[in-house]
């Protein structure tokens, strides 16, 4: 954990007045079965219960309010940054062109039609959407974790953990960032003493290797059944807050994930996409070694378990 970052505490707090009220105040509990298996209170943040379940829509509601309505919003996506920007430019009669990837799922797909996107699968969405939006001056680039707004919304739902009490520990996943930046930035102001622990994909250590290099670290592709996380080119700006907000950086492989999913179903009762139980899968991992005490774990996307 090192350097400066440009999020802020304010911002956060004043975005709770700003981000449309359905992303907000999302459920939030003690498992009395995962803290008696993980030998530490375990707090769940629930965020599967959004207009487009996941966590997403809190930052995108907030970016909208930088971005031109006037001009097609084109977005690269695994699905969760797709629905949260169609769901925000339909507020706002804006339009977005989404590309995505061959194994971003169906349903996915079908959600961001049903917000009013226009989708486009190809091999190369990231590629894709640059190009698409440099063709002419009415389109949009619009970057996951580029702006702070993303992680200042995101960050709400550390504001939201920390008034339920301290926490020891925040396991938080990490994909372009926002959200652990988001989380920690409220966090580490409010109880400095609080650990940040991110959590990547085995099979996309992008972020990893550039948290721990303290650079940018490309990865040629990625090989997980977190799509949601599966990152290959870090964010440099979002690289830059993660490095001075997280305290440490872990991995969890395939069957981590796939046994954290059921672990989930089994004892919450509640179905998440394999990014979405990467916390829950890097506590029973590696919870031995990772700092004792109150835990908060976030539930970030619904899904098939």
């Amino acid at each position: 954990m090192t350097g400066a970052h440009d999020l802020s505490p304010a911002r956060i707090a004043a975005a709770v007045e700003r981000i449309d009220s359905p992303f907000l105040h999302t459920p939030q509990f003690v498992s009395d079965e995962l803290s008696a298996a993980a030998k530490r209170e375990v707090v769940i943040k629930n965020e599967t219960l959004t207009p487009i379940g996941s966590f997403k829509g809190r930052g995108t509601w907030l970016l909208a309010e930088w971005l031109d309505p006037a001009r097609t919003w084109v977005c690269s996506t695994a699905g969760n940054f797709g629905q949260g920007l169609a769901y925000a430019a339909r507020a706002r009669g804006a339009t977005v062109e989404a590309f995505v990837s061959t194994d971003v799922p169906s349903a996915k797909v079908a959600a961001m039609r049903a917000l009013g996107a226009r989708v486009h699968t190809c091999e190369q969405p990231d590629r894709s959407a640059r190009d698409h939006a440099g063709t002419t001056d009415d389109r949009l680039l619009v970057v996951d974790g580029l702006r702070p707004e993303m992680a200042e919304g995101a960050g709400t739902i550390g504001l939201e953990l920390d008034a339920s009490g301290p926490m020891d520990l925040a396991i938080v996943q990490i994909g372009d960032g926002a959200l652990i930046s988001g989380v920690a930035c409220w966090l580490k102001a409010a109880r400095p003493r609080t650990r940040i622990v991110g959590v990547c994909a085995s099979g996309a250590p992008a972020m990893a290797r550039s948290y721990v290099a303290g650079r940018l670290i490309i990865t040629p592709s990625t090989n997980t059944i977190a799509t949601a996380i599966a990152i290959s080119e870090p964010i440099p700006e979002s690289l830059a807050r993660v490095t001075a907000l997280v305290d440490e950086i872990v991995l969890v492989d395939d069957d981590d994930l796939r046994h954290a999913q059921k672990l989930i179903l089994g004892t919450l009762n509640v179905s998440v996409e394999p990014a979405g139980a990467a916390g829950v899968a890097a506590l029973v991992r590696h919870g031995a070694r990772l700092p004792p005490g109150r835990t908060a774990l976030i539930l970030t996307g619904a899904g098939a378990a």
